[in-house]
């Protein structure tokens, strides 16, 4: 086995397992944060992409899908093998993320030549090398149901909980007389959140792979985050200002919507409140979401059975076209605001941060992870200015991080969900930041843990 992303950090999620004469990727993700890691997505992976036979997808977040063009162009041939929603989710996601890369080397282009340079900025890669890329998609996963790989060799998903159609992925080798289970985590969901079941994880494996981003804390109680998310809407609409929140297109965004729509309903909050979903990918991501009524908690699925949106209610306006975007900034206060990118790294929330960051009356809630090196970890540092677009901005607003929100484990979750696996000998811990794992490694004392470094390999 050999790691090849988010070791010792949180994006970029890439593993190989070679067994019986083939060759295995778990995940090929982008790995997100400042402009330096531009040269790290671009630098070779590490492995042959022509010699790996399958990937195997955990979910669809770009973390763990972003690079699977690049993968493409660079000789990969084989199927990829994810959950039905996954599949369409991770379809979105990879045509989203070459449209904005041929854009961002369109306008540093554009910047080069009215400075009187040559510029030679090309995408990481394009919209023609993402089509090609959803070639490769093929078996479907059910969850529970193992997938012949090869002799010797198959697959298992079971639920993970973190986004619609996550999985983690148990794979079964044997290989001259020798039988190993190697269960791959993924991203493991928060328990109790509303819109989906928790993980669910297989009985037994004895090689684990598994993510650490919270592993350090414990998340607020869920209800307690929407009760803060509450009360941080009412008190901005109070002072008259308008409350943004950067948010991940999937899950997040749909989550968010969820709780607003319950605070209406409850009267928690006004029912004239305006709420720009300002994110194509978002929207698009929300109409998937509906396609896949199976994947969700109890009692969304029965809101679905009785023909009711849990996203949707009259405040809300899904905001598709640049133009309407730009309209958004016209207003001064009482709007809430979702847009991407979550961590502040690109997309529409950027110009929402340049028109109210500076403005005392406006509110910036975070909802979920913001890696080291992103502008929403500087804002959330207690940066008193940030550049955007080449302007430094003042940070007056006031600024809230919800962690409850999380799609991720906190620290507790990870441990309960380790222990329900049988059988276990050695722990690999990936998607965390040095302390994080450090402190979750601490917890975990029943069996070996190791701390991959990126491109290590380990025999089995």
């Amino acid at each position: 086995m050999s790691f090849h992303g988010a070791d010792r950090s949180v994006t970029g999620s890439c593993h190989m397992l070679e067994c019986a004469g083939r060759r295995l990727l778990i995940d090929c993700g982008l790995v997100q944060g400042s402009r330096d890691l531009e040269e790290e997505n671009a630098a070779d992976f590490g492995f042959d992409p022509s010699a790996v036979d399958t990937l195997l997808l955990t979910h669809a977040h770009l973390d763990h899908c972003g690079r699977v063009p690049l993968l493409v162009k660079r000789g990969f041939r084989g199927k990829i093998v994810t959950t039905a929603a996954s599949r369409d989710l991770a379809r979105l996601v990879i045509l989203d993320a070459a449209h904005l890369q041929e854009e961002e080397a369109k306008r540093r282009q554009r910047r080069a030549r009215r400075g009187g340079r040559e510029s030679d900025e090309r995408p990481l890669y394009t919209l023609l090398d993402a089509l090609d890329s959803l070639d490769r998609f093929g078996a479907l996963a059910e969850y529970g149901e193992p997938i012949e790989l090869a002799p010797g060799l198959r697959a298992s998903f079971f639920n993970a909980g973190h986004i619609l159609g996550s999985a983690s992925i148990l794979i079964e080798a044997e290989e001259a007389g020798k039988r190993h289970r190697v269960l791959f985590a993924g991203d493991l969901g928060n328990v109790g959140r509303p819109l989906l079941p928790p993980p669910s994880p297989p009985r037994a494996a004895e090689i684990i792979v598994m993510e650490s981003t919270y592993g350090d804390r414990r998340h607020r109680p869920f209800s307690e985050s929407v009760e803060e998310l509450y009360e941080a809407v009412l008190a901005t609409f109070d002072r008259g200002g308008n409350v943004i929140i950067p948010t991940f297109a999937l899950e997040r965004a749909q989550e968010i919507l969820y709780v607003l729509r319950q605070g209406i309903e409850q009267r928690r909050l006004p029912a004239s409140m305006a709420v720009f979903l300002d994110s194509p990918l978002a929207i698009a991501a929300t109409e998937i979401f509906e396609r896949h009524p199976n994947c969700y908690s109890t009692a969304v699925a029965e809101l679905f059975a009785h023909g009711q949106d849990p996203f949707g209610f009259s405040g809300l306006h899904f905001t598709r076209e640049a133009a309407d975007s730009i309209a958004i900034n016209r207003i001064g206060g009482g709007a809430v605001i979702i847009a991407g990118s979550g961590m502040c790294t690109g997309g529409r929330i950027r110009h929402h941060l340049r028109h109210n960051l500076w403005r005392p009356e406006a509110s910036v809630v975070f909802v979920g992870f913001a890696a080291a090196g992103t502008l929403a970890r500087k804002i959330i540092d207690g940066a008193e200015q940030v550049e955007l677009f080449g302007e430094e901005i003042s940070v007056r607003a006031r600024i809230h991080t919800i962690n409850g929100f999380s799609a991720h484990a906190d620290q507790q979750e990870l441990v309960d969900w380790h222990q329900q696996i049988a059988g276990k000998e050695t722990t690999f811990l990936v998607h965390g930041e040095e302390a994080e794992m450090n402190e979750l490694a601490r917890r975990l004392n029943d069996v070996r843990v190791e701390m991959p470094q990126p491109h290590q390999a380990f025999p089995l």
